[in-house]
C-alpha cells in the first residue's frame, strides 16, 4: 500500500472516531498538575493569563459559529460514520481557509493546553492535533476531489488550509442562521467551558487544599451547563432550531 493510501486509511479511522480521541488532552492536563504553582509565585498573573486563555478558546469558539452560521444543509457536520458533502462551501470563512472547523477545534484545546504555563503540554498538544488531524483532512479532501473535480481543485489551491488569508473573503451565500448555530454548537460551547473551569478548581484545589468556589467560574459553568441542556432538550424534542437548507 502506498504511504498516501495508508494515511487516507488511518485517516478513516481517526474519522470515525474524531468526537473521543482528543479527549486524550484530559489525560495530559492531569499529569501538568503534578508540579504546578502560580506564575511567578503571583495570583493575579495567574488570573490575567487564564482569561486570556479562556479568549483564546472562544476566538476559536467564535470561528466555529461563523463557519456553521452561514453553512448550508449538508456541509460542516459532525457526522463521523461517513464522509458528507450535499455541496462545496466556498464562500465566507470557507473563501479564507478550506477547514475553519478544525481550526476553531485547535484553538480551543490551545487555549486549555495554555492554562498551566507548563512548556511541554501545548508542544505535545501542537504535535498531537498536526498528526491527527492531517490524517483525517487528506482523507476529507480526497473526498471532495473525488465528489466535486475541479471545483474542488480551484477553491484548494486558491484557499489555504489552516491558517486564514482574509484578503480571500467572499461574501457569504447564505444569511447568518442563529438557531442552525445554536442547534449545532452547543457541544462546542460545553467544551470551552468544562475545559477551563475544570481547570480552574483543580488548581484552587492544588493550591488551597480545598475547593474554591469563585463566584465567576461557578456562573460561568451553570450558565453553560444550563444553555447545553436547554439548547440539546430543545434538539431532541422539538423542531423550534431547524431551519429550512440548513
Amino acid at each position: 500500500m502506498s504511504l498516501h493510501n495508508e494515511l487516507v486509511r488511518h485517516g478513516e479511522w481517526l474519522f470515525r472516531r474524531r468526537s473521543y480521541l482528543p479527549l486524550a488532552l484530559i489525560t495530559l492536563v492531569g499529569v501538568a498538575f503534578i508540579r504546578f504553582d502560580w506564575p511567578f509565585n503571583s495570583f493575579l498573573i495567574h488570573q490575567i493569563w487564564e482569561f486570556a486563555c479562556l479568549g483564546l478558546s472562544f476566538i476559536g469558539l467564535l470561528i466555529r459559529i461563523v463557519a456553521i452560521g452561514y453553512a448550508p444543509a449538508g456541509t460542516s457536520g459532525r457526522n463521523t460514520t461517513h464522509q458528507i458533502a450535499a455541496e462545496l462551501n466556498t464562500t465566507g470563512i470557507y473563501s479564507a481557509v478550506r477547514h475553519p472547523l478544525y481550526l476553531g477545534n485547535f484553538l480551543i484545546g490551545f487555549g486549555i493546553s495554555l492554562i498551566q504555563l507548563v512548556w511541554w503540554l501545548p508542544v505535545i498538544y501542537v504535535l498531537a492535533f498536526w498528526l491527527y488531524y492531517e490524517r483525517i483532512v487528506l482523507t476529507e479532501e480526497q473526498f471532495l476531489r473525488a465528489t466535486f473535480g475541479n471545483q474542488f481543485e480551484d477553491w484548494a489551491c486558491s484557499t489555504p488550509a489552516f491558517l486564514p488569508n482574509f484578503t480571500l473573503w467572499k461574501r457569504p451565500a447564505l444569511p447568518f442562521s442563529v438557531l442552525n448555530v445554536l442547534r449545532r454548537e452547543h457541544t462546542a460551547l460545553l467544551v470551552v467551558v468544562l475545559g477551563h473551569t475544570g481547570v480552574e478548581f483543580v488548581e484552587r484545589l492544588i493550591m488551597d487544599h480545598r475547593l474554591v468556589w469563585e463566584p465567576f467560574w461557578v456562573i460561568f459553568v451553570t450558565v453553560g451547563a444550563m444553555i447545553y441542556i436547554g439548547l440539546r432538550m430543545l434538539k431532541k424534542h422539538t423542531t423550534l432550531l431547524n431551519v429550512a437548507g440548513r
